[in-house]
This record gives structure tokens, C-alpha cells and sequence, in this order.
């Protein structure tokens, strides 16, 4: 077995764990941190939303040209007046995209650059989108995320309970800002890719947090029949049980995302691949995290403030305390919690390989020595 399978195997087992949900604060704080960065930036540089959002035209030559990317840049703008993108295309020819004209005007800004390009307008397509069209697609994408959050927090309240749909719902929150703050930062162009993307990553952070709670909420069962376990030593157990397997799955989607980003975008130059692939890399990194270091801290902290688990907590602090006044030990995380509803209502039961309680029948019922 690899190393990785190994300390997965003793993660899951209880034999070894982190105290994920014991420095929340300090996760609470870095992911605040990050959260005001990404704020400033969508504040300070606002997001450079494509044609399809502000209106516009592309213009694609369909023969090849013998000017230069940033020549046509340069002839793009003086001809309209605003601001323009322009791609290389493998065919030789160019695509350029000015956002936020005037339709009405987009005849005549076809002939200006047939003529600087030196081509023939024909060889020359155009391609426009109105700006009420782009306010359409926008206001629809937003009322798709809040639809969508509102169903997330509905079936989580029903699957699970409110508080966990409460800390999803902040991690999805949390997830979406920090992608979109990034998107501000670094100055990508958003497009319906960028949707896309967005919504993909909310349903990959989504899972991800539904495997650990699914795992907490099995773990919980009978809880406060015993004095052993806190409800934050539980979650951590949860988080740790399926930390290997949330790594694995954050890397391996990764991969190929990075492939799209750094290859395709970066080294190639396909600068389209860009729209989907930095809103899925930073997503579903920012999902990996909020899932370990939000979301489950967050549900750990609503539910101890329960009545019961209040109770609890005193009672497992107190039993602590007094195994340490003796000089004995009890490791919340030695091993799975099984809990059985005695009437010392004291340790549990646990299953695993320390602590194995000795039978109580053994021995009994026949003389010492040799089994005859």
C-alpha cells in the first residue's frame, strides 16, 4: 500500500488525526482575509465583463492578414473609440472584440479596418450583440445562483438539518467571492464560460461538503449517551476519516483544469480556454478548503451551542478532568465512536484497533488452565 493509502487508512481508522475543528479561529481569519482581498478587488478594479454582458461586436477576418496582433489592436481602437481585444487565429486571421459600442455604428467601423488591415470587407464578419441582450443573459445567471441556493439550503435542511444547510450555504458564499475576486484581480474577461464555470464549481464544492457531513451526521448518532466524545471531537474525526479522499479528488480534478489554464491559455495562447478554466481552478480549490475549513468548524460551532451538547461538553471536560487528576489518559481520538445506551451512561463501546474492550464473559463459567 502507497504511503498516501496508508495515512488515509490510519486517518479513517482514528489511529492519527488533526485538530481541524479546535483552530477554526485561525481558518476563520485566513479565509476572512481572503474574502476582504477579493471585496477590494472587485471594488477597486471591477470585473471586465465580455460583449455578451456589456454589448458589442467581433470582427473576424476570414483570410490571412499581414498585420500584426497589436497593430490591429491599435487600428481596432482608433476606429471605434473604445477599447478592443484582438486574437490571433490559426487560420492567420484576427478576431477582435470591441465591447460597448453603438450597433448602429459597427458598418462603418468594418470599413475603417478593411482599410487599415488592407483586406476586402467582405473577408470580414461581423458579429453583434445589444446591450439589452447582455443585461437578459446577466440578470438570468444571477437568478440561476440564487435559485440555486435556495435549493441547496432546502435539501440540506431536509437531508441533514438547518445548521449544516446554513454552513454550506456560507461556504458556497465564501467559494463564489473568493473566484470572483480573483476574476477582478487578475482581469479576465468574463463571458458565459465564466457562468459556467461558476456554476460547475458550486456543485463540486457542494459535493464535497456533503461527504464530510454525511460522515458527521452518521458519527453523531446516540452522542449524548455518553461522556467521551465532544460534538467537535466528532467532526473532526469526520473531517479526517475523509481528508485523503477529498485530496485525491481536488487533485485530480485539478489536473486537467491546470492543463486548460496554463497550456492551453498560458503556452498556447488560446486565450478562450481562459473564461472556464481560471474560474474552475480557483473554485475548486477554494471549494476543497471551504469544505474542510468552513463549512464542518462552522456546523461544530452552531451545534455547540445546543442545550445537550452543552451539557455534554461539561460532562466529557469533567471526565477529562478527573482521568487526568488520576494520571490516566482519554484520546478522543483513538478510535470510532460507537455509542450504546448503558446504564452508567460512561464511556461507549469502541471499534478499532486500541482500546479494544476484553470481553466480560471471557474466563468465566470453567476452571483456569487447558480447555478440555
Amino acid at each position: 500500500m502507497s504511503k498516501l493509502g496508508t495515512l488515509g487508512a490510519r486517518l479513517h481508522r482514528g489511529e492519527i488525526g488533526y485538530d481541524f475543528v479546535g483552530k477554526r479561529k485561525i481558518w476563520y481569519g485566513i479565509s476572512i482575509l481572503i474574502t476582504i482581498t477579493a471585496i477590494l478587488g472587485l471594488t477597486v478594479r471591477g470585473l471586465n465583463m465580455g460583449i455578451e454582458f456589456q454589448g458589442g461586436a467581433v470582427f473576424t477576418t476570414t483570410g490571412k492578414s499581414s498585420v500584426s496582433v497589436t497593430q490591429a489592436e491599435t487600428f481596432a481602437e482608433e476606429a471605434s473609440g473604445h477599447d478592443a481585444v484582438v486574437q490571433g487565429l490559426g487560420n492567420g486571421g484576427l478576431r477582435i472584440q470591441i465591447a460597448g459600442i453603438d450597433t448602429d455604428k459597427s458598418d462603418a467601423i468594418k470599413q475603417k479596418l478593411a482599410t487599415d488591415l488592407k483586406v476586402n470587407p467582405e473577408d470580414i464578419n461581423a458579429d453583434l450583440v445589444g446591450p439589452s441582450w447582455g443585461d437578459q443573459i446577466a440578470n438570468k445567471a444571477w437568478e440561476g445562483l440564487a435559485i440555486f441556493m435556495v435549493l441547496v439550503v432546502i435539501y440540506l435542511a431536509i437531508a441533514f438539518e438547518w445548521r449544516m444547510a446554513i454552513a454550506a450555504l456560507v461556504a458556497l458564499i465564501h467559494d463564489i467571492t473568493i473566484t470572483v475576486g480573483i476574476y477582478a484581480l487578475v482581469g479576465f474577461e468574463v463571458t458565459p464560460g465564466t457562468v459556467i464555470g461558476l456554476l460547475t464549481i458550486l456543485g463540486y464544492s457542494l459535493y464535497d461538503t456533503v461527504v464530510v457531513f454525511d460522515s458527521l451526521k452518521e458519527q453523531t448518532k446516540g452522542i449524548t449517551k455518553q461522556t467521551r466524545w465532544t460534538y467537535s471531537d466528532v467532526a473532526d474525526r469526520s473531517i479526517n476519516s475523509t481528508l485523503v479522499r477529498s485530496i485525491n479528488t481536488t487533485v485530480v480534478a485539478l489536473l486537467p483544469v491546470a492543463g486548460l489554464l496554463f497550456i492551453g491559455g498560458g503556452v498556447l495562447g488560446a486565450g478562450m480556454l481562459n473564461d472556464i478554466s481560471l474560474s474552475l481552478f480557483v473554485g475548486l480549490a477554494a471549494g476543497a478548503y471551504s469544505s474542510i475549513f468552513i463549512a464542518t468548524p462552522l456546523v461544530a460551532d452552531l451545534k455547540e451551542r445546543e442545550p445537550e451538547m452543552k451539557a455534554l461538553r461539561k460532562r466529557v471536560l469533567a471526565k477529562r478532568a478527573q482521568a487526568a487528576a488520576k494520571g490516566e489518559s482519554l484520546e478522543p481520538q483513538a478510535a470510532e465512536p460507537s455509542y450504546e445506551d448503558d446504564e452508567d451512561d460512561v464511556t461507549p463501546a469502541v471499534v478499532g484497533p486500541r482500546n479494544q474492550p476484553a470481553s466480560r464473559s471471557r474466563g468465566r463459567g470453567r476452571p483456569s488452565g487447558k480447555r478440555r
